[in-house]
């Protein structure tokens, strides 16, 4: 049970800077992030809100992992539930100031993604399952061999095209963003010994089966 509790406190831990490097990159100021210009152009077009689009292209994202036979854990849930609820907080308060220069937004964006790569790294870890997104990353990697950075380079570089087709708000920022992501993992990742194609991410049944474990 205690190590139940600390994978618990590492997963909460990683979803929360996770919603803290998103906040960053929106204060950066120059532009919006590649998956968001992708739920925009979307929403736009739908008449459903980014925040509903979030959560749709969540599940069709879940639904193409599991297909391409990646594992879902609680985690997949928590991610798109809780990484929006810890954003919205983080907003709430209002503690990071927007950035009023390219220069400051640059640099502003960049502490983002590596934070958010950071985040990665402890919530993948916890080893019960990734995010829709990141579960995207990994299936994609062992299917083509490629590194988590290069993986994530190609998926967020996808979203930014699909979303500026469908008319989302693409900026400097975006693009920035979108190559950056890869870089930043790359880095992390490498100096953390982690690579996240080799995690066995638990099943939901699993994890259900440790906590309630059958009297049989």
């Amino acid at each position: 049970m205690h190590n139940f509790l600390s994978r618990i406190m590492r997963l909460f831990f990683g979803l929360f800077i996770y919603s803290f490097g998103i906040v960053l990159t929106i204060k950066a100021d120059i532009g919006f992030a590649p998956w968001e210009v992708f739920h925009k152009g979307v929403a736009s077009i739908s008449g459903f809100t980014i925040g509903q689009i979030s959560i749709i292209t969540g599940f069709f994202i879940c639904a193409a992992v599991y297909l391409m036979g990646e594992k879902l854990g609680i985690a997949t849930v928590l991610n798109m539930a809780f990484i929006g609820i810890f954003m919205d907080i983080i907003l709430a308060a209002d503690f990071i100031p927007r950035m009023d220069s390219f220069i400051s937004g640059f640099l502003m964006l960049f502490l983002g993604l590596f934070t958010i790569a950071a985040a990665s790294y402890f919530y993948m870890s916890s080893s019960f399952g990734a995010g829709p997104r990141d579960s995207l990353m990994v299936a994609l990697e062992k299917k083509t061999g490629l590194t988590s950075g290069i993986c994530k380079a190609i998926i967020e570089g996808s979203a930014v095209l699909a979303g500026w087709m469908l008319g989302g708000p693409v900026g400097l920022g975006t693009v920035i963003a979108a190559f950056g992501i890869g870089f930043c993992i790359e880095i992390v990742f490498r100096l953390l010994k982690f690579e996240p194609s080799k995690i066995e991410h638990e099943t939901f049944n699993k994890t259900f089966s440790k906590l309630y474990p059958s009297k049989n």
